[in-house]
């Protein structure tokens, strides 16, 4: 069987071992330059290519286009996606001969689009996974191929969650592979009225507001703790970097529950928020300006 594949991050490095491993004739792989204002503490696809001598190319989403005769003539038995960042064109898509395949990481329909780990910890859900289906150019809406799940703990960070979703990707791959070789795809439908669709993040998007509940801002420090780019406050005139929160008590006596914001008790600091509970401030850091 050949293959070309998209791919970029953990996940993209893990599916490819997966894939080599399996026999799989590895015809291209597509991948990013990585970005220098990005904090890349991810394993590199690039790297991984180099180290098997596998050929790959790193072309802009506006050149992706350029690409069809060259895959029109590598007219791979499947087209592989896993964590590639750029939506693939349709005419792309179709020069696969038996399959397109992309990884999702979560629990299809649930989390479609872009950072689904991070979204689903911001929502408090207790579980996600990785979501092996077909690609379709409507995002992570093609019919699932195979599917696996991973708990999410309650002080988990969006980091530990996504090492257990790149766990699980590969147990999708393994369990998926011996029919793909076969030539076969067993299917199931993507109910997408019973999931939900949600749009990428900025760094901006990480303030805190201490008018939300104690939870919500909990899972907002974990959903986006470093190496992400953090959730943040101010503090005396300083942008500080809210790393890691407690919800487990106990808490000082002295705090006053009814003022949202910043308070420090016995050299302890501690978030007040809108539901008048408390957030322990684990660790932080000032911002960098």
């Amino acid at each position: 069987m050949h293959a070309v594949v998209f791919a970029y991050h953990d996940v993209g490095v893990n599916c490819l071992k997966a894939l080599l491993a399996a026999g799989i004739q590895l015809d291209l792989v597509v991948t990013h330059q990585d970005d220098p204002h990005e904090n890349v503490w991810f394993s590199s696809v690039a790297k991984l290519c180099e180290e098997r001598k596998i050929p790959y190319i790193t072309p802009s989403a506006s050149e992706l286009s350029s690409l069809i005769q060259q895959m029109q003539k590598l007219a791979p038995d499947y087209l592989f996606s896993f964590y590639y960042r750029h939506m693939i064109p349709a005419e792309l898509l179709a020069c696969a001969r038996i399959a397109a395949l992309n990884m999702h990481g979560s629990l299809l329909p649930k989390y479609r689009g872009r950072a689904p780990v991070n979204w689903a910890i911001l929502h408090g859900e207790t579980e996600t996974g990785a979501t092996l289906h077909v690609m379709e150019t409507k995002p992570d809406a093609g019919d699932i191929v195979g599917q696996s799940s991973v708990p999410i703990g309650p002080d988990e960070t969006a980091t530990e969650v996504f090492a257990k979703v790149s766990g699980a990707a590969v147990k999708v791959m393994h369990q998926a592979l011996p029919e793909l070789i076969a030539g076969k795809v067993t299917k199931r439908p993507n109910d997408l009225e019973k999931g939900s669709y949600f749009g990428g993040r900025k760094p901006s998007d990480g303030q805190i507001h201490w008018n939300q509940s104690s939870v919500q801002v909990h899972n907002l420090v974990r959903a986006v703790a470093p190496p992400y780019p953090g959730a943040f406050t101010d503090w005396q005139g300083q942008q500080m970097i809210v790393a890691r929160t407690s919800l487990q008590g106990p808490f000082p006596g002295q705090l006053d529950l009814s003022a949202p914001g910043i308070q420090v008790v016995d050299n302890q600091i501690f978030g007040i928020c809108g539901d008048q509970k408390a957030v322990a401030i684990l660790e932080w850091f000032p911002a960098k300006q």
